[in-house]
């Protein structure tokens, strides 16, 4: 691999004026993507009388419904004669992959914080890569309208925030700007009168610093994301570091010390919310390039004749694993349309090619691969694309990651920020004792306590629904990665046992009713069971074969529709993520488009009656 001159790079380095690249941090729910279409339709990316989808930016449907960002989205607005590229940041930890390659290509940051609930975990995670980058950060405190808003509060969370990510002098010195994101409303102070976002626009203009690099020299990109495209195939996206994008151009692709020839085909940047294609991409701008083939993330695009490598990305490693295998249970095949290994295969492994921080492995089975992310929403995500594409599988209990350090058995360590209300507060802590968890601050906020912990991740597996349900559902939990530590000792696991079904067959409400008081039930009467299928949770620690199926006998003395009338129990539905969290390791969750059943690993009670015999030998 050739490299250039050190000198030639640094005298020949300027700056594109005309363009600004930023990323927008915010935690869940903080007004992020409310923001962005407020920038959007101030500058007439949207045509007056056209009908504006909300939340562009969060254009897939699980992100609509769940009211998070996945994906990393890149838009841009014009201002004065300047292009501002606009990416928007996932605000979970478990995303981490995406926040490194999106701050790769920005300059600066716009840190969202709520008026009222202040810089959150998840804020913290995104910011603290964003200063180790020494990004520039512009402060928005979003939703001043709101009538128990703490602005001046916020403010001096923020500084002490930035304070402990270990913020530089030039960093510790920015910028506030206070808004009203659904109302596209941004001040310099809150007495000033606004109706626009144009205080916030000035401040970027003025505060990111303008793409800085070798314009004339050779082309130099990373390639930070891959879009797929039915007519052109991959779509590299990146920034242009150095030289000019241009179409047909002939280029090395590096990665490590491979390098593979290929050509440019088209140049694509974005305009609002479209890609737009151009006959070049000057250096700073954040392009779209068709043409490359077998291009991935985190490879170099440079010039044919003088080919030099960009450092490589560093992602975070993943800290949870599970086991994807096809569905073998009795009801296989019959709602799914990709059934086999082989789809399985071809869908995980396309998976890696644009989810970085994702691993996938082959196990000795050819059924089953073994799965590893950043946490379980990381890998339920995956599970629930996939169950909408059509795809039917069966998924093991999440287990974490050990590494050994220094001849140590070390785990994933996270932090764990609980907000509950005060009355709740003893609930908790008692549930997180027995996690192994360690309480390093307490605050109160408005009648709710802020409890934050550092705790093994395996500890927090199942304590989502735990909280909901100690807290009558006022618990809110947040948590991102610390780091790796010794290993905790063990955590108690689920205290109680599985309802089994024993038979195949259709559920009756007699079936239902007679079993009911053995414990909590997971299916409604007219349900399809399978033998080895959980239908309950059983209200001690044994599991117990039942059959809900049973109809009552008729006799010469009654019908079977007479007697007093039956009272059920709502049923528990559980969704995606508590059907994870819920199994034990003899357990598998069958997830198929229409519906999510709990099982056993082994299907036949009497193999597993038999097992646990030896087991206890």
């Amino acid at each position: 691999m050739r490299f250039l001159p050190r000198r030639q790079v640094l005298t020949d380095m300027s700056t594109n004026e005309k363009l600004r690249n930023i990323a927008i941090i915010a935690h869940v729910d903080h007004g992020k993507t409310t923001l962005v279409d407020a920038m959007l339709k101030q500058s007439h990316v949207f045509r007056s009388n056209e009908q504006v989808a909300e939340r562009v930016m969060d254009s897939g449907d699980i992100e609509r419904e769940r009211g998070i960002t996945i994906l990393s989205k890149n838009t841009s607005i014009m201002y004065n004669g300047i292009k501002i590229n606009i990416v928007d940041t996932p605000g979970h930890a478990d995303f981490g992959g995406e926040v490194e390659r999106v701050l790769n290509m920005v300059d600066g940051v716009l840190l969202l914080v709520d008026a009222f609930e202040g810089p959150m975990p998840q804020t913290k995670y995104v910011l603290r890569k964003a200063l180790e980058q020494k990004l520039k950060p512009i402060v928005v405190i979003n939703k001043i309208d709101k009538p128990n808003q703490r602005v001046d509060d916020v403010y001096d969370e923020v500084l002490e925030l930035f304070m402990e990510l270990d913020a530089d002098d030039d960093q510790l010195d920015f910028p506030v700007i206070y808004a009203t994101a659904r109302d596209g409303i941004a001040k310099y102070k809150m007495e000033d009168e606004s109706d626009n976002l144009e205080p916030l626009m000035e401040t970027i203009v003025k505060e990111i610093p303008a793409p800085r690099g070798d314009a004339d020299g050779p082309l130099q990109m990373m390639v930070t994301t891959l879009e797929a495209d039915d007519y052109v195939g991959r779509v590299a996206v990146g920034r242009v570091s150095r030289g000019k994008a241009r179409p047909n151009q002939n280029v090395v692709l590096i990665n490590g010390d491979q390098e593979t020839r290929a050509k440019i085909g088209k140049v694509f940047v974005y305009q609002g919310m479209q890609r737009v294609e151009v006959p070049e991409a000057p250096m700073g701008e954040i392009v779209a390039l068709t043409g490359l083939g077998d291009v991935s993330i985190g490879y170099t695009v440079a010039d044919a004749e003088q080919p030099e490598a960009l450092p490589a990305i560093r992602i975070d490693e993943p800290t949870l694993s599970m086991t994807f295998g096809v569905n073998t249970s009795p009801f296989a095949g019959r709602e799914g349309q990709f059934v086999t290994s082989r789809h399985l295969r071809d869908r995980l492994f396309k998976e890696v090619e644009t989810n970085v921080a994702m691993k996938v492995e082959e196990t000795d089975s050819p059924d089953v691969f073994k799965v590893s992310g950043r946490g379980e929403l990381h890998l339920s995500i995956l599970i629930e694309e996939m169950r909408r594409e059509g795809y039917e599988l069966q998924v093991g209990k999440p287990e974490v990651v050990y590494k050994t350090i220094n001849g140590q058995l070390c785990e994933p360590i996270e932090n764990l920020t609980v907000e509950v209300p005060q009355e709740y507060m003893g609930a908790v802590m008692e549930g997180l004792g027995t996690r192994k968890a360690e309480l390093t601050n307490m605050t109160e906020t408005a009648g709710y306590m802020r409890l934050e912990f550092t705790i093994p991740a395996r500890g927090l597996i199942g304590f989502r629904s735990e909280l909901l349900t100690s807290t009558k559902g006022n618990g809110i939990m947040n948590h991102v990665f610390h780091g790796y530590a010794p290993y905790k000792g063990d955590i108690p696991g689920r205290t109680r046992g599985s309802l089994v079904a024993f038979e195949q067959g259709e559920t009756t409400g007699y079936g239902i009713y007679t079993l009911q008081d053995r414990g909590t039930m997971f299916i409604s009467p007219g349900q399809q069971v399978y033998e080895g299928m959980i239908v309950g949770e059983n209200s001690r620690e044994n599991d117990i074969d039942i059959n809900p199926c049973k109809k009552k006998n008729v006799s010469n003395m009654r019908t079977s529709s007479s007697d007093e009338a039956i009272r059920l129990t709502p049923p528990r539905i559980l969704s995606l993520e508590q059907a994870i969290e819920y199994i034990n390791n003899d357990e598998l969750v069958e997830v198929t488009p229409e519906n999510i059943r709990l099982r056993k690993a082994i299907l036949d009670r009497t193999i597993r009656g038999r097992n646990a015999k030896n087991a206890r030998k």
